[in-house]
């Protein structure tokens, strides 16, 4: 995993990432419980960044939180992800970034499985599988 940052012009990421990518990774935005291609999900392998390319989550660490998002229990390196105080829409929570090009990946809460008992809860638009 690099530590090197990608500079990209928000021109750059409207042509690498489709619509619905760039509203997610670049803007923020959170896609409808039960409608991201990874939700449900049982392949093995490793998600990707889809901004950078930069390993995120093992799907080993998945599991079906319920949520109708992916959930992982844990990212694939301490380096692979930057959480931030999130105070958007009314609430309090840990927003979840791309540890290299800060594209935004979703959310983690206090409430998931052993060993760690966190829920990182991820768009699948801001991911890519690659399979094992």
């Amino acid at each position: 995993m690099s530590e090197e940052k990608i500079p990209k012009s928000d021109e750059e990421w409207r042509e690498k990432l489709n619509p619905a990518e760039y509203e997610i990774a670049r803007c923020g935005g959170t896609e409808r419980a039960f409608t991201g291609r990874y939700w449900d999900t049982k392949t093995p392998g490793i998600y990707e960044c889809v901004g950078c390319g930069q390993n995120l989550f093992d799907s080993k660490t998945k599991y079906d939180s319920g949520s109708g998002w992916p959930s992982y229990y844990e990212p694939i390196s301490e380096n692979a992800v930057k959480e931030t105080r999130d105070v958007s829409h009314g609430m309090v929570r840990i927003e979840v970034v791309c540890g290299r090009c800060e594209s935004h990946l979703g959310h983690v809460f206090p409430d998931g499985p052993p060993p760690t008992g966190l829920r990182y809860c991820i768009n699948s638009a801001s991911l890519n599988l690659q399979e094992t």
